[in-house]
């Protein structure tokens, strides 16, 4: 029994230690992105439509890309909050509008898309590392990058952050 504590002991340090790591991490990969207020007020999607973001509310703008596992991974953190608030996915270097609507269906996946398949979104939010997440309040002010994995609860979170 005591064997058994000193091993979930370690196992929770490492995790902390991980969590703590990875946060100091996405701090310094996010100090290069632009910081700068939002200034996109609509964009096409890749179906064609244009979406328009809804006034006095919260924006993520999330980027990401097909052949990222860790994208993978958070797509349905994604999803759920595409769910409740205004959400916008510019995936990079990922093939045509066909291919990424079939990755979307075969992932069951609905949020908002652009494809940016000349990065040009990506050069001028200076994305280097993929997935990354900003997230701006209602004044489309920039509260939130992050450069990484951000689990539901984060996301929830920073989102509620940005509307008060």
């Amino acid at each position: 029994m005591n064997r058994v504590k000193h091993y979930l002991k370690e196992i929770a340090i490492f995790i902390v230690v991980m969590t703590i790591l990875a946060n100091i991490i996405s701090i310094y990969k996010s100090s290069d992105l632009n910081n700068q207020a939002l200034k996109l007020s609509s964009v096409t999607l890749i179906n064609g439509e244009l979406y328009s973001f809804k006034n006095n509310r919260p924006v993520l703008v999330h980027f990401w890309a097909t052949w990222c596992p860790t994208c993978k991974l958070e797509a349905s953190n994604i999803e759920t909050i595409s769910k409740h608030y205004n959400v916008i996915t510019i995936v990079v270097n990922s093939g045509s509008n066909r291919e990424i609507k079939e990755y979307l269906d075969v992932n069951n996946l609905t949020f908002n898309v652009v494809n940016d398949y000349e990065s040009i979104y990506a050069s001028k939010f200076k994305i280097a590392a993929y997935p990354t997440t900003f997230i701006y309040d209602k004044n489309r002010d920039l509260v939130f990058s992050e450069v990484g994995y951000t689990s539901t609860i984060g996301l929830y979170f920073r989102m509620w952050w940005a509307e008060i």
